[in-house]
């Protein structure tokens, strides 16, 4: 579950760091009752770029499958073979 907090409890920047370590979700942060910024770990920002970068990659995948740009396994590997003299 995400956690809130208001925005004047970033002063404390050590329990800051302690709660986006301890989770693995953002922490969304409200100013006069609206959301404002999201703070989170260095891990949990890198897995999110990392999930968001297979996401974008299987997009184009479905893409070109749907518009038949694709080859058999067969035809793949022989072309690795010839290219590399395997």
């Amino acid at each position: 579950m995400p956690r809130i907090i208001p925005i004047k409890e970033l002063k404390d920047t050590a329990r800051m760091s302690d709660m986006c370590h301890e989770s693995s979700e953002p922490i969304y942060v409200t100013k006069n009752g609206y959301g404002d910024m999201v703070f989170m770990s260095m891990e949990t920002f890198e897995a999110m770029r990392r999930r968001g970068q297979i996401y974008r990659e299987l997009e184009i995948s479905e893409r070109q499958i749907s518009e038949g740009r694709v080859r058999s396994a067969e035809e793949a590997l022989s072309d690795v073979r010839a290219r590399y003299g395997l």
